[in-house]
């Protein structure tokens, strides 16, 4: 198994992650998520890194304040000089063993040079069947995403 394939964060949801409802905003989960994909990002590429693109993000259950929260990050496709990074995180009670998905997308990052440009990174190849499986969802959103760009520029003109 790859292990420099994956990032994994652990932390509190503390009171100033809140919003007026009580629970966790989701702008607060959108920062928890490209922090850890950018940190999976330039670990496998070894490079800085940009996002391209974040597909999919779902809000599934709220966090909690005082939840142990985990944000998991792992590389599931590649390309000449794209990450695709598939992240879960889920929450729990710091005093219960069972956790909850609260969140889950695709997120793309860029490798890029010292003079900012894009810079090849490593190929990844996935060694399980769940890797497999998630590459291909990763393919199908990657291709869903070149089409929508595909749709606005024909439909609206925007490039």
């Amino acid at each position: 198994m790859q292990t420099n394939n994956r990032v994994e964060f652990r932390f509190l949801a503390e009171p100033t992650d809140v919003n007026f409802g009580g629970k966790v905003h989701g702008g607060m989960v959108m920062k928890w998520i490209d922090q850890a994909s950018y940190a999976c990002a330039a670990q496998w590429s070894r490079r800085y890194c940009v996002t391209v693109s974040a597909n999919a993000i779902r809000f599934i259950r709220p966090i909690l304040v005082g939840q142990m929260v985990t944000v998991k990050a792992r590389i599931v496709h590649t390309g000449r000089t794209s990450m695709h990074i598939y992240v879960s995180v889920k929450a729990t009670d710091p005093k219960s063993p069972s956790e909850h998905v609260t969140n889950r997308c695709f997120i793309t990052f860029m490798a890029l040079d010292e003079g900012g440009y894009p810079s090849e990174v490593p190929p990844w190849v996935p060694d399980s069947e769940e890797d497999k499986k998630l590459e291909r969802v990763a393919i199908r959103a990657k291709d869903f995403a070149k089409d929508l760009d595909a749709e606005f520029a024909e439909q609206l003109g925007w490039k």
